[in-house]
Formats: structure tokens, C-alpha cells, sequence
């Protein structure tokens, strides 16, 4: 054969893996997902590691009703990354995810499909049918994006074993003192038909009118005498005391008024009376009444207890012919309206505790609205009126009276049921309660030591918050939060197992002993054993039948609150004792979205704290929303949304991973086309570096071809120093749950440490000198060892990509059994030494990229450098000897002393070889290759270059 016709391309190890450069992974990911399943991988994890230190990530149950969407997707997801990360540490990180399945919402679906006012046995039967159907949708869901967890054997608040369990629970918090009932306005949804949780509330804006209403002095006398006023100088005319409010509908259910004991009010006459109002707010009432008027006489609101005045409407309807007692309260403040407000108890936690605290037994509290939203039949001029509606008829009426003195219409943030989006009242109903501070409970048998609000706020500065920010926030929410009501008017829930007596109302002596049957009927037969049970059989079977005449069963619930809340004892300590801490009922961390400072975090925190004395949890992270890229929450109502079934159709899950993995949590989490189009982008430049490495060690046996790190090569052994310095960054990130910055620094690394120089520089090693040669298998030991870290690094997010690749390197079995690489210790001196390299080698890239544009030169192999140093350069560039051209990628390099750096690139003068495309000037000596130069001649049929630094 002619030396024209030899191909030297041949002679060189080019790079050959399997490894696509394209993921394909829309089709790819549900096989991988399937195999995880058919091999039965998270069992087998769990076998694995058996024994070893624990990680307890309690997954926050998401609702069992409709499709997933990609707020449900970030958060499983980070829960996924984070039990890889702690897995691959070498712990024992189980993850049992888990469903809510009691409540409201899938009542409401119930409602919509067969109708309102089903029996209790038939809504309980379809509401367990379909919670069960919507579970298995979402988890199908949730596997698809690739998230690892023991899918056979999830928690569900309906199984009944967590339902006996959380009677348990229950029966625990009444033996610690903290289970009251009372009569207390608490929030109510008409549409819900239920009262609500202070974290069931979230705030908007509503429109509303308000009222100045005018009450009439039964004994204006009195009044005046309280003024000190006589005579001529009382003025004339009737006597008023003005309100100011902005709900009309319990105008017809006032019972008092309240004043501030420390603020100054003026009697002052007008042409409609002589009116009472805070004196700092005379000028901005009498404006708004449209009337002059002179102030006759002031007095401090403790002058003014004990005045009775009439209803507004007493004149209108015998039914309203009542008195207005003058009460004092500190919650009355002169900031606006008239410095007087009107008091109706059954709507208004301050007015129901000024009234009972002023005497007014609970028997006689005015309580005319119904759950429904509509005052009762009977109430007198508005009954079976819906109370917005009624909201113009009552002006009117008051109008019409002469008792209207103002109205005009506002804007103000008001409460909303956050499942309906609906207004919501305070509404006084007879409720169970879990009391925050001092007082008796119901049955204590062993008391707690210290009230629950400050046990719950000792243990929060006991935990871990990430982001910090969030221990402020669930502080503030205990410190300031009412009792909390436990108790709801449905059917879809966990019992409130009472047998109350029918006269009085007041427990069965043998309520505990209810209880412990109570959770046994239900562990045996679900809560549809207890609803079944009548009141007979129940307190026969705790030898009290003879009682049943006068007992009857309490239909109420526990909220679903409480379902969720006491998943740490139900499930760490009871379904799944198994998978939480053998010492405790801590798990090591709860995450959910910032909202569940006032849901799950919430109720977890008291009923841990009511039942043990502190929290069930060691650390609480919180995620924001996802938005779009404008900041606005995804819905479907804007059509902003990212749908995670379509994305993982069009793009992959493991596109919808390293998004989530890229983005900064702590914060809103923005997502869009253009945006998923940037993390694309960014997984195949990761996916093309991971692509080389694995095709450049595709002939690597390291068992037999591995070079000891001391016979390294000097830029190999800097990138496993390299390496290993990145890697204690990646773990301290992961220590901390933090992502991004792994993500950000990995994208960089891949390009800038590998790519742009480490790489790059090794490409005419691995290519060009002989395929056993002691300088191919120094860089291939790097790369099969960087490649080996670098897929555990990526593997706790891109879980896919790095489960394809591991199984390149002939492994049968999962990477997720694997712990992090042990690549050495860094080489400081070695890092500093390199780094330096890397500068004056970016100097020099300038210089050979100017010449390229100026056309003098193609490739940088065309350049030769002149290179002149200060003394420490100098020797740091003088100790590469010939090895100072691979680093710099140019065929040669003249280093001259100087004071500073200084560096020219100029083309070079010799000739290319045809194999390694070099310009040297020894091409073509040897006359059998007149196209090779002296080094690929000596590396194809000699002993082969010398290389000892790059």
C-alpha cells in the first residue's frame, strides 16, 4: 500500500460509547420507571441498608382529589432529591409518601355527582371509592417522575389502622388537659357547611358597605347625668349613641355596645340629635353625616357603663324591642369609625368575649344565622334571608327608621374559606377545642406540665427552619393564634367519638373507655364500624347499656387537620413504625410548600407537642409556588400553567427534575415554555460532557489498567484534586438541602473545569499516543474516576440520566445502591499551582484568538507562543518542560524571563501532521511517513512519547 493511501485516522483511539448524545427520554423514561418497579428497587434499597443510621423525611400528604400538577411536582420531587442524596451518603433514607383523604373537597365531588343531604353510609362508601381512584391516578403521576418511594405499601389517613390510630391520638391530647368544648364564635363556610381552622383562611379583597347606625338612649336622663349635664345646657333633641360597621347583617343581632374605659367621648348636639361619639373623631363623623354640630360635654368611656340603649330596629318590630347594655373593652379604639362598637356575641370572638365576660350567659347569645348562610325562618323581618343578600334590606329598614346616618361603600381584605374562595363569618357554634393556654380540659388524666402554646413555642427554637425566615413566621402563628377548633359538621372524617347526654349535654363517664372501643372498631372495620354502631351496642360493650336512653351519639369530626397533623404518630409510630426513629417520633425533616406554616407544620406541631412535649420534627423546609415567568401563580384560570403529564410526554421528567433542582426554592419557582427550552439546553450540555467521558473510557478496565494516583500524570492528578474539592462542595450543599448552586456549579464545571480546559487539553493524549501507553491510562484512571463522582453528584436529580449511564460501566444493578465516590482528599498547593496555569493559559487565549480573527492562523495547534515571565511564573511554566504546549494547545512555546507576564502568539512556520495536527518542524522526517512527525511516529511504531505533566 502506498503512503498516499494510509488512513492515520485509523491509528487514532477515538472516542465509541453507546451513550446517545440524544436522551430520548419522553420514550426512555417510563422503561427505566418500570424497572425500578419490576426489580422491586426501593424494597431492595431498604434491604441494603438495614442497620444503618436513619433519615426520616415525613412526606406532608398531598389531597386525594384531581390531577397532579407541577406544584405537586416540585414538591415530591425535591422530597426524591433530597432521600437520594442522604441514600447515596450511605444512611437508611426511607420515604413512605402518603395521601389526605378525609374532608371536605371530596365531599364537594361526592355532592356535585349524586346530589346534597346523601346518607351518612353512602357519602362515606363513594367518598372512600373515589379518594382510593384519584390515589392511584397521582401515583402513577408521581412515578412517572421518577420519584423512588415505597409506592406498595403508602399511607392513607383512610386506612383504618391510621384512623384507630388518630382516635388514639385524640383519646392521648384529652388525657393531657388540652380537649374542651365551648361555645365560641369560630369560622364558618356556608359553603362548606362547616366551621374552619385559622389556617383554613386566607384573605382578599371584598366589597362592603358601611354603616353609621344610630342607637336611641332608653333613659337619655341617665345619659346626660353621665355628662354631667343639666338644664339648658344639655341641649335638646333625642340621644344617641353612633356605630360604625362594616358588616350590616348582625346589626339585627346586636345585644350591646362596647366602649374603651380610657378614651374621652363628646356628647354633641345637631339638628338629628344629640349624638355619642369618640371626641377625637367628632370633626370627621360630623363630616361625614353631612351636619354641624357643638360638643356639649366630654367624659372618659368609664363614665358611660352600665347605659342601656335600644336596638336600632325597636321601633320597627316587636322583636327587637331590647337594650344595647354599655360594656367596656379595650378592643374599642378611636382610629376610625366612631370609637363605639356594636356587640353581637355569636359573631365576633372580642364581642363574644366582652358580653360573657360582662355576664351574658351562653343561653342567652342571639344566634340567628344559620350554617347555611340564611338567618332562621323565624328571625323577625329578615328570616330566610341569606345574609349578603339581606345586607340592602337591612339599610333600607335602618333608613327607614331614621337610625341610618351614613353609608357608602369600601374595599377591605376580609377572610375567604381557602377551598371555595368564598367569604366566610365568625359564627358562635358549640365546638370541641384544643386550648393553647391555661385552663381545664375534658377527662385529664395526665396533665401536661405547661400550657401547649408555650411548650409549641419552646420547641420550634428546638428546630431547624430552611429558610431561616420560616421560624419567624410559624412563631408569630403560635404566639398569636386562638384556641384551635377541632370539631366539624361533616361525614367524610375520623369520629369525635362522644356519647353526649341528651338533656345536658355533658360526656359519658366512661368517655375514655369509648374511646379505646372506639379505635378498636374502627382499626377492625373503618370509621363506617363507628357511624354504623348505635348508642346501645356502644355503651353495652363497655357495660353501660343501660345508660343508652339517655345518651346520644356526637355526629361531628375531627378536621382533617387533625388527620394530617397526627400522621407522626399514626404513621412513624404506627403503619409504618418501621421507617421512623426508634427513639423517638422526630422525623428529620418535614418540607412542604411556605403555606403549611399555617396547615400541616401547624397541626403537626401542636398535636406533637400536646401529645409528647415536642415537635415531630427536626428541621422544616419550606418551597414557594410555581409561577410563570411573569410572577404570577400558576392556574387554570390564566392559562399560565405547566402541565407535568405534557411536559414529561414532550421533553422528559428528568427536564421537569433538573428544573426543579436548578431553581431557587426558598422563593416562587418561575416556569415556562422559554424557561423549561434554557434547562434543555443546559441537561445537554451536561448530558454531551458525561457523553465524552464515558466514550474515552469505553476500553478501560480499572481493575487492570488503572495508574496509581502518585504515577499520575501532573494535570490528571489536578483533576481528581479538582474533583475532590468539587465534591465537598456538592455535599455540603446537599447537607444543607440546597440544590441550585449544585446545579449552577455543575453546568459550570462541565464546561469551564472539563470542557473548556481539562478536557480539551486531553484530547491529543487520549486520541494520539498509544491505547496501553502509560499517559492514555493516567488520563483514562481521571476520567473513570471523575465520571464515577460526577454520576452520584448528578444522580439525586437527574435520577434517569445517571441510572442509563451507570449501567455503561457493566453494573446490573441500580447506581442508588452505590455512596459517593472516595476520590482522595485535595491537593491544595496542587490546586493553587494549576489555577495559576489556567490564568496565564486564558492570557494566552486571547492573544491566539486575535490571531485567528486577523486570519493569520485556523486552529490554535497553527500558533506558537513566546511567552515571557516574572521570575515565579517563569519557574511555574519552565517546570512543564516540553509538556507546556499541550496545556497551552499550541505546537510550541518559547519561555523567555522578564519582570511580568507577557504573552505573543504568532502562526507557526513548520509543517502539520497529518494524524495529530501539530505544525512541527520534525513532520516528514522519517521518510516511510513523510507526513507524520517524530512523536506519532514514535507512538505508533516506537516506545512512544514521553509525557509526565499534561
Amino acid at each position: 500500500m502506498s503512503e498516499s493511501k494510509t488512513d492515520y485516522r485509523a491509528t487514532l483511539n477515538l472516542p465509541d460509547t453507546p451513550f446517545p448524545m440524544r436522551g430520548d427520554l419522553p420514550k426512555r423514561e417510563p422503561g427505566w420507571v418500570a424497572e425500578w418497579e419490576d426489580k422491586g428497587l426501593y424494597k431492595r434499597l431498604r434491604e441494603a441498608r438495614c442497620g444503618r443510621e436513619k433519615f426520616v423525611l415525613h412526606d406532608g400528604p398531598p389531597y386525594a382529589n384531581g390531577q397532579i400538577h407541577m406544584g405537586h411536582a416540585v414538591n415530591k420531587i425535591l422530597k426524591d432529591m433530597i432521600v437520594k442524596s442522604r441514600q447515596l451518603k450511605g444512611l437508611d433514607a426511607a420515604y413512605i409518601p402518603g395521601w389526605d383523604c378525609h374532608g371536605l373537597p371530596i365531599e364537594n365531588a361526592i355532592e356535585k355527582k349524586h346530589g346534597r343531604n346523601l346518607p351518612r353510609d353512602e357519602m362515606q362508601a363513594r367518598s372512600r371509592a373515589f379518594a382510593s381512584e384519584q390515589i392511584q391516578l397521582q401515583m402513577a403521576d408521581f412515578k412517572r417522575l421518577g420519584v423512588l418511594g415505597d409506592w406498595d405499601h403508602p399511607y392513607r389517613t383512610m386506612d383504618p389502622v391510621n384512623e384507630a390510630d388518630e382516635i388514639r391520638a385524640f383519646k392521648r391530647v384529652i388525657e393531657r388537659g388540652f380537649v374542651y368544648r365551648g361555645l365560641k364564635p369560630v369560622y364558618w363556610c356556608f359553603d362548606c357547611g362547616s366551621s374552619l381552622a385559622e389556617f383554613e383562611i386566607e384573605y382578599a379583597d371584598k366589597k362592603s358597605q358601611t354603616l353609621d347606625v344610630a342607637f336611641e338612649a332608653d333613659q337619655p336622663a341617665r345619659v346626660l347625668d353621665a355628662f354631667g349635664l343639666s338644664g339648658d345646657a344639655a341641649g335638646s333633641g333625642p340621644v344617641f349613641m353612633l356605630i360604625w360597621t362594616t358588616t350590616a347583617w348582625t346589626i339585627p343581632a346586636n345585644q350591646a355596645l362596647n366602649l374603651n374605659p380610657e378614651i374621652v367621648y363628646a356628647l354633641v348636639e345637631t339638628p338629628r340629635g344629640r349624638l355619642v361619639v369618640a371626641e377625637s373623631l367628632v370633626e370627621k363623623c360630623l363630616a361625614r353625616y353631612q351636619l354641624e354640630g357643638r360638643v356639649l360635654a366630654t367624659v372618659p368611656g368609664e363614665k358611660l357603663a352600665g347605659l342601656e340603649f335600644r336596638h336600632p330596629l325597636y321601633d320597627v318590630d316587636p322583636g327587637y324591642r331590647r337594650l344595647a347594655p354599655v360594656y367596656l373593652a379595650d378592643y374599642a379604639t378611636a382610629e376610625d369609625g366612631t370609637g363605639i362598637v356594636h356587640a353581637a356575641p355569636a359573631y365576633g370572638v372580642d364581642d363574644f368575649n366582652s358580653c360573657v365576660a360582662h355576664g351574658l350567659p351562653y343561653d342567652g347569645i342571639l344566634n340567628p344565622v344559620q350554617g347555611n348562610g340564611s338567618y332562621a325562618p323565624d328571625f323577625p323581618l329578615f328570616g330566610g334571608q341569606n345574609i349578603w343578600k339581606a345586607v340592602p334590606v337591612i339599610i333600607e329598614q335602618l333608613r327607614q327608621a331614621g337610625r341610618l346616618f351614613a353609608t357608602e361603600g369600601i374595599t377591605h381584605s376580609y377572610p375567604n374559606c381557602w377551598r371555595h374562595k368564598t367569604p366566610v363569618i365568625y359564627r358562635a357554634a358549640a365546638q370541641w377545642f384544643i386550648r393553647m393556654d391555661e385552663g381545664e380540659g375534658v377527662f385529664t388524666r395526665d396533665k401536661a406540665p405547661e400550657p401547649l402554646r408555650q411548650t409549641a413555642l419552646a420547641a420550634i427554637e428546638q428546630t431547624r427552619f430552611f429558610p431561616e425566615n420560616g421560624k419567624a413566621r410559624l412563631r408569630d402563628m403560635i404566639a398569636n393564634r386562638p384556641d384551635w377548633c377541632i370539631s366539624r359538621q361533616r361525614s367524610w372524617g375520623v369520629p369525635i367519638p362522644f356519647l353526649l347526654h341528651r338533656d345536658s349535654g355533658e360526656l359519658h363517664p366512661l368517655t375514655l373507655e369509648i374511646l379505646d372501643l372506639a379505635a378498636e372498631m374502627v382499626q377492625a372495620g373503618g370509621i363506617e364500624a363507628w357511624s354504623k354502631a348505635g348508642a346501645e351496642e356502644i355503651l353495652s360493650r363497655v357495660g353501660a347499656g343501660a345508660d343508652a336512653p339517655d345518651y346520644t351519639k356526637s355526629t361531628d369530626i375531627l378536621e382533617v387537620w387533625f388527620d394530617s397533623g397526627t400522621t407522626h404518630t399514626t404513621v412513624l409510630r404506627g403503619s409504618h413504625a418501621g421507617a421512623g426513629h426508634a427513639n423517638g417520633p422526630e422525623a428529620d425533616l418535614y418540607l412542604e410548600g411556605h403555606d403549611q406554616h399555617r396547615g400541616w407544620f401547624h397541626s403537626s406541631l401542636l398535636t406533637a407537642c400536646a401529645m409528647y412535649g415536642r415537635a415531630p420534627y427536626r428541621g422544616l423546609l419550606t418551597h414557594g409556588f410555581t409561577v410563570d415567568s411573569q410572577g404570577r401563580k400558576m392556574s387554570k384560570s390564566l392559562g399560565n400553567g405547566v402541565d407535568p403529564q405534557e411536559t414529561s410526554k414532550k421533553l422528559g421528567a428528568e427536564i421537569i427534575r433538573l428544573w426543579v433542582a436548578a431553581s431557587d426554592y426558598s422563593g416562587d419557582i418561575a416556569g415556562d415554555d422559554k424557561i423549561l427550552a434554557r434547562v434543555v439546553d443546559g441537561y445537554r450540555r451536561i448530558r454531551n460532557t458525561l457523553r465524552f467521558l464515558l466514550a474515552n473510557v469505553s476500553d478501560f478496565d480499572p481493575a487492570r489498567d488503572a495508574v496509581p494516583l502518585a504515577e499520575m500524570l501532573e494535570i490528571d492528578r489536578y483533576a481528581m484534586s479538582r474533583a475532590a474539592r468539587f465534591q465537598l462542595d456538592v455535599l455540603s450543599h446537599y447537607e444543607l438541602y440546597e440544590f441550585h448552586p449544585v446545579v449552577a456549579k455543575l453546568q459550570v464545571y462541565c464546561s469551564e473545569d472539563l470542557g473548556a480546559f481539562y478536557l480539551d487539553v486531553l484530547k491529543d493524549r487520549l486520541y494520539t499516543t498509544a491505547p496501553k501507553s502509560h499517559a492514555r491510562r493516567s488520563a483514562q484512571t481521571a476520567l473513570w474516576n471523575i465520571t464515577h463522582a460526577m454520576l452520584r453528584w448528578m444522580a439525586p436529580f437527574l435520577s434517569f440520566t445517571a441510572e442509563e449511564a451507570w449501567k455503561l460501566f457493566g453494573n446490573s444493578d441500580s447506581i442508588f445502591f452505590e455512596t459517593y465516590a472516595e476520590i482522595g482528599a485535595p491537593d491544595d498547593a496542587l490546586l493553587a499551582r494549576w489555577e495559576r496555569l489556567r490564568g496565564i493559559r486564558d492570557v494566552a487565549n486571547k492573544e491566539v484568538e486575535a490571531l485567528r480573527e486577523q486570519g493569520a492562523v485556523g486552529s490554535s495547534l497553527q500558533a506558537r507562543l513566546v511567552i515571557t515571565a516574572g521570575p515565579d511564573d517563569h519557574a511555574l511554566l519552565a517546570s512543564l518542560g516540553d509538556d507546556l504546549k499541550f496545556i497551552f494547545i499550541t505546537s510550541a512555546v518559547e519561555l523567555r524571563a522578564g519582570d511580568a507576564l507577557a504573552v505573543r502568539a504568532e502562526a507557526s512556520p513548520d509543517t502539520k501532521c497529518e494524524r495529530c495536527w501539530h505544525w512541527r518542524p520534525d513532520v516528514g522526517r522519517d521518510a516511510a511517513h513523510p507526513t507524520l512527525c517524530g512523536r506519532c511516529v514514535s507512538n505508533l511504531f516506537g516506545a512512544g512519547e514521553d509525557r509526565r505533566h499534561a
